[in-house]
């Protein structure tokens, strides 16, 4: 089998499916009241939304209310992994005894497979074809990591395992955009890592290779952007103006990264990307 297919494969692990989740995102995660969420939540505290069934009772209108914030996450299918594989089946209101080692161990997997989501792109990219081998081995280990059983996972260190990992993120992310810089000429925007761009005016910019990781774009207006090859790993896309923009062959390019945006059909993206229903 191909290596594009498996990683079809892996992808499609890597989407969260509520249907096989006991509504974890909605449990084990704490929020705060804000413009995102219309109340505060504590870590543990299952949302009054919550049903029975593990279904959100208000899900339709999350938006309308005030619950912007859970429109715009995924946990990378960590939710079902939690709980059909770590803790194979036990439901925590009927197995309350593993209630806090579940909610605890979900924020982890989360991590782990936020992880798996870009190494998995990364081993798709020919400019990185000379790292292919540690990408590999970070991902085999990082898959390794998912499958312990709860009380080793709790004792992972999760923030070194990504320090490591991000290191060969980083090296991917410089070959592929060396590779788009060099078809400009030696032409580029350099931001640099954690970019204050909140409100930036770049329509129509050529972002091609730009390193926008971690860089804060709440609002800012990026219609029609061209954003083919630049790293946008961590970048925060809160009420960014896509509209137009080109999206197509962006670099770590994530679903609530889009949620969170501004776009409409003409924004150019990735084929295994939904666009978002709220989006004009």
């Amino acid at each position: 089998m191909s290596m594009s297919k498996i990683n079809d494969q892996e992808r499609q692990l890597l989407k969260g499916d509520c249907d096989s989740c006991f509504g974890l995102c909605c449990v084990a995660l704490p929020f705060a009241a804000s413009s995102d969420f219309a109340v505060n939540k504590d870590g543990g505290q299952p949302c009054s939304n919550l049903q029975s069934d593990y279904r959100c009772s208000v899900h339709s209108k999350l938006r309308d209310i005030g619950f912007r914030g859970c429109t715009v996450f995924d946990c990378f299918g960590a939710g079902q992994k939690v709980s059909q594989k770590t803790f194979q089946g036990s439901d925590w209101r009927q197995h309350p005894q593993v209630a806090r080692q579940m909610f605890e161990v979900f924020p982890l997997m989360w991590q782990l497979h936020e992880l798996l989501w870009y190494l998995t792109e990364a081993l798709t990219l020919e400019a990185a074809h000379s790292i292919h081998d540690s990408l590999k081995a970070a991902f085999d280990e990082t898959k390794r990591l998912t499958e312990l059983r709860p009380y080793a996972l709790q004792r992972v260190d999760i923030a070194a395992h990504r320090a490591r990992v991000n290191e060969w993120l980083l090296k991917t992310s410089e070959l592929v955009r060396a590779k788009a810089v060099s078809s400009q000429k030696g032409k580029k925007k350099t931001f640099g890592r954690g970019a204050d761009l909140i409100g930036a005016k770049l329509r129509g910019a050529d972002l091609r290779g730009a390193n926008l990781r971690g860089a804060y774009l709440i609002a800012a207006d990026l219609r029609e952007a061209d954003l083919r090859m630049a790293d946008l790993i961590g970048a925060d896309f809160r009420d960014t103006d896509l509209r137009g923009a080109d999206l197509s062959d962006s670099l770590f390019l994530t679903q609530p990264q889009l949620n969170a945006a501004k776009g409409d059909a003409r924004t150019k993206l990735p084929p295994s990307f939904a666009r978002p229903t709220h989006w004009s």
